[in-house]
């Protein structure tokens, strides 16, 4: 006589049915999930606000000591000189001076990259030369700034033999070139996100290859080339390493490149090695320098979302 076989325990106290109770742990599982998500974005919100806390309080105690009229109208920069002036200028001089400079090598050299790469470059040709071309964005910056002083300098000063050693010009060459890949990687994309049908009635009208780059393809991916092209000089202003070994460290209002500039990065990065005590209004002109360079770049992001939102284009 074989014993009843035994059936699969229910609870007495839980009405709901497998499936609702299996339905159940999938929300709690998703709810962790994006408590997860969450807490790691989370993460780069709470390290900005952390780095803008730390400059602002330290910033503080600088201005407590030095008017903010000088700083930001002050023609001359000598905090560690026995006269001491904290005119802000020369420095932002030096580091726009760069910027413009590293932009007008990048954006016509990356803009041409792309309509190559969109419009007449073949799928081999494309998929071989764009990851060769974002190889430049790997390169480490300390080498792009030996390269810039140990050989564009001497080819500059063959040219024009009165340029200083350390100058503004070498490093704008090769900080543009630097920059390259990701004007040419972000034009490219946006310009390959404009439907086909823009270019085959393009070409219907009689439009010549040329033409339906330039006058087509390029104003419908205005807002993507836009952006990649503030983004490229948020980027030229925030580089340290070029600048640091390549342009020098002579802080003065000129719009030469071939004279001797210091950048804001380049006066953080030469003078935070810990010589300076600590808590005085000369180790506080780090945070007063790195609060302007931490304004100037959130301006240049408002101002390429303002210009996203006024030259973008949606298509169906």
């Amino acid at each position: 006589m074989t014993a009843p076989r035994a059936s699969l325990p229910t609870p007495a106290h839980d009405s709901r049915s497998w499936g609702e109770i299996g339905l159940e742990k999938r929300h709690s599982n998703e709810r962790r999930i994006g408590i997860l998500l969450i807490a790691a974005s989370a993460v780069s919100i709470l390290t900005t606000v952390g780095i803008v806390a730390v400059l602002v309080f330290e910033s503080i105690g600088f201005f407590a000591e030095v008017s903010v009229w000088e700083f930001l109208t002050g023609t001359r920069w000598t905090p560690l000189f026995e006269s001491k002036s904290f005119g802000v200028l020369p420095l932002l001089m030096g580091s726009l001076l760069v910027a413009s400079g590293a932009a007008l090598v990048a954006l016509p050299i990356g803009l041409a990259s792309a309509i190559y790469l969109s419009e007449y470059a073949q799928d081999g040709v494309r998929r071989v030369l764009k990851p060769v071309l974002e190889v430049l964005a790997g390169i480490p910056t300390v080498v792009y700034g030996y390269f810039a002083l140990l050989y564009v300098t001497p080819l500059l000063r063959t040219v024009w033999p009165n340029a200083d050693i350390f100058n503004a010009a070498s490093a704008c060459i090769v900080m543009g070139i630097m920059i390259v890949p990701l004007v040419s990687s972000l034009s490219e994309d946006a310009m390959s996100a404009v439907p086909r049908s823009l270019r085959e009635g393009a070409y219907a009208l009689g439009a010549t290859r040329f033409e339906v780059a330039t006058r087509t393809v390029v104003p419908a991916a205005l807002s993507g080339i836009i952006a990649s092209f503030l983004l490229a000089i948020s980027r030229a202003i925030g580089e340290t390493m070029i600048v640091t070994i390549a342009a020098g460290a002579t802080p003065q209002m000129t719009l030469n490149p071939l004279r001797s500039v210091q950048t804001m990065t380049a006066y953080i990065a030469q003078t935070s090695m810990g010589e300076l005590p600590h808590g005085t209004v000369e180790y506080r002109t780090i945070f007063a320098v790195g609060l302007t360079l931490f304004c100037v770049t959130l301006l240049v992001n408002m101002v390429s979302g303002v210009v996203l939102r006024r030259y973008r284009e949606v298509y169906e």
